[in-house]
């Protein structure tokens, strides 16, 4: 058989596919509503849409002093109306993020649980498999052990329970490194809370993200943020080769989403379009 009549065939077995054989991608990228100052706002999507993301990470709302989320999504026309706009522009919402914790302690609040239920009703309202939680807010005592970490374990073990039973998962920022984040999830015992990865935590600590990334392992992974401090866009930075991280992750034999934060010209910080289409598209480039 001559090489010119088997590339026919290919081509022909190809084109009997089902068009969603070509629209399946291993990385798929987004972005966070709150860093685009769209927190909650229905212009999001068409947004997220325009600077050419697959999808956004919503925000659950402030927190601040409140007792509960700022969040739109409690109230049923919000929740018909912002999941009509994001299906109709073919956006998809991977996770929500509770970004109120960069501030708020974890362990400061005694309705955590009222707080994370809310979190997950609101991710089964647009179809987010994953919810994003800093434990920034939370200070570094529990970092060391001590009455803080026991508690911090705890309360996460808790969160884990809820998330496992209602089909969900949490992805904890924790800003340690790798081995110590796997030690810690070995402590909580949840297959409901993994690691929601940040490439920034890593350089920022002067370490090496890919080796970072193969420390902690494809399974304690569920999503990653896909950016770093504000500098330069992510097409410019000498801080990090994207390159290698995919490399990294594909012989890890992870896939999912990555979700630009920040990674924001610092000389144009508030040019959300120019910001976030650059890093989208260099993401793209090398990811897809």
């Amino acid at each position: 058989m001559s090489k010119q009549i088997l590339k026919l065939i290919v081509i022909a077995g190809l084109l009997l596919l089902p068009a969603e054989a070509f629209c399946q991608q291993r990385y798929r990228v987004a972005a966070c509503d709150w860093m685009m100052l769209k927190r909650q706002k229905l212009g999001e999507f068409q947004l997220a849409h325009d600077i050419g993301a697959d999808g956004i990470e919503m925000d659950m709302g402030p927190l601040g002093k409140r007792v509960q989320f700022d969040n739109k999504l409690r109230e049923a026309h919000f929740r018909q109306l912002f999941r009509h706009t994001a299906d109709s522009l073919g956006i998809a919402v991977p996770s929500m993020a509770m970004s109120g914790f960069f501030a708020q302690s974890l362990l400061g609040r005694d309705n955590y649980e009222d707080l994370i239920a809310d979190c997950l009703q609101s991710m089964q309202v647009m179809g987010a498999e994953v919810a994003f939680l800093p434990l920034g807010g939370s200070g570094r005592d529990w970092q060391q052990k001590g009455p803080a970490q026991e508690e911090l374990i705890k309360r996460l073990r808790r969160i884990g329970q809820m998330a496992a039973a209602a089909g969900k998962t949490i992805g904890i920022r924790t800003g340690l490194d790798a081995r110590q984040s796997r030690r810690l999830l070995k402590r909580i015992k949840s297959p409901g809370i993994r690691i929601y990865y940040n490439l920034q935590d890593a350089v920022d600590a002067g370490l090496d993200p890919c080796r970072e990334l193969r420390r902690l392992g494809a399974r304690n992974i569920i999503q990653i943020h896909a950016s770093l401090t504000d500098s330069v866009t992510l097409d410019r930075d000498p801080r990090i080769d994207m390159h290698a991280v995919k490399r990294t992750l594909d012989r890890m034999g992870w896939s999912g989403w990555l979700v630009v934060e920040r990674s924001r010209d610092a000389q144009d910080v508030r040019n959300v379009k120019k910001n976030y289409s650059t890093n989208v598209a260099y993401l793209k480039e090398i990811f897809q």
